[in-house]
């Protein structure tokens, strides 16, 4: 695995949770950053699938046992605890298969077809890379556009609302970024350069500059896209600083890069764990509530991670002797 790779999934997790506690902060504009922790953890997702090697059933196989176990893990944990509830079968279908809790899952499993056809079109002709590559963003922006200006409701500002359809396409193009940068990855890995992170900064302010423009009104409501287009764009310088840096990442301490690789693989579990914990543990003052609620969504975290492998390990080891393999 990339050493940056990991710095960026824990960011993600970072700013995702950081999303949520609006009422944890004592200024709730404090709590943002969440779209740009979900376009992180989809471009990281489309750097670190690409190539596609397998057959279509083999790889996407093993993305939802990456994904379902540990959210049927947690959602079941969250049922017999009385947090989420599922009374019917329409209601159990919704938790347990699609679209669960989760949006990111919702987005994520449907997204990982489109991604696997667009890698294996890509893949068919390594040397008409570029052209392909164009052709798809193109065929995205276009598909973007009519439904932006046909069906899209652009009366109000609410293009970073996560549960509606428009969100796929910013995911989809978030992973298509991450996809260009592993192909590529021999241009930028080790090569850090300073004007990455100057334009990233300026994006991010500008970004947060527009949500705030376009949600008090400031600016008219048809052109909230543009809010989309700064995030792309900062994902981009992002992800081409963080990618610069992988040679000194390769320098760090022992143990501050076990604990990194350690805490980045339970960036999921930070995900699906924190929005039963936030407002049932935000009690007291801040900081007070702030160490209590991150204190639990970390432990919690690790604890399912921990959970999930052992029972993981014992499925795979009953599979084995079934089968005949130990």
């Amino acid at each position: 695995m990339f050493e940056f790779i990991y710095l960026l999934r824990i960011l993600a997790a970072i700013l995702i949770t950081n999303s949520h506690y609006e009422a944890v902060y004592p200024v709730s504009v404090i709590a943002n950053g969440g779209l740009l922790g979900d376009v992180i953890f989809f471009a990281v997702s489309g750097y670190c699938l690409y190539p596609v090697n397998h057959t279509f059933p083999k790889w996407y196989g093993r993305r939802l046992k990456r994904i379902y176990p540990v959210v049927w893990l947690i959602t079941l944990i969250y049922c017999l605890i009385g947090f989420y509830q599922a009374n019917s079968v329409k209601g159990f279908v919704k938790l347990f298969l699609y679209p669960t809790y989760y949006h990111f899952v919702a987005s994520i499993i449907l997204l990982y077809i489109v991604f696997f056809l667009v890698s294996k079109l890509l893949q068919k002709q390594p040397t008409c890379f570029d052209r392909n590559f164009t052709l798809v963003l193109t065929a995205l922006a276009v598909s973007y556009a009519i439904i932006y200006v046909t069906v899209y409701d652009r009366s109000y500002y609410h293009i970073d609302t996560v549960r509606e359809p428009m969100i796929e396409f910013l995911y989809f193009f978030a992973m298509m970024i991450g996809l260009w940068f592993r192909n590529y990855k021999d241009r930028f890995l080790g090569k850090n350069k300073a004007w990455p992170w100057v334009v990233a900064l300026a994006l991010f302010c500008g970004y947060f500059a527009s949500k705030i423009a376009f949600s008090r009104g400031m600016v008219s409501s048809g052109l909230q896209f543009v809010n989309q287009v700064l995030l792309l764009l900062l994902l981009v310088c992002l992800f081409r600083g963080f990618i610069g840096l992988e040679e000194k990442l390769g320098r760090m301490p022992q143990k501050l890069h076990r604990a990194v690789v350690y805490v980045a693989g339970f960036a999921f579990e930070i995900y699906l764990v924190q929005y039963a914990l936030i407002p049932r543990l935000n009690i007291g003052p801040f900081p007070l509530n702030f160490l209590l609620v991150s204190g639990a969504i970390l432990v919690s975290a690790w604890l399912l991670h921990l959970l999930h492998d052992w029972i993981m390990g014992k499925i795979d080891g009953l599979f084995k002797k079934s089968k005949g393999l130990d």
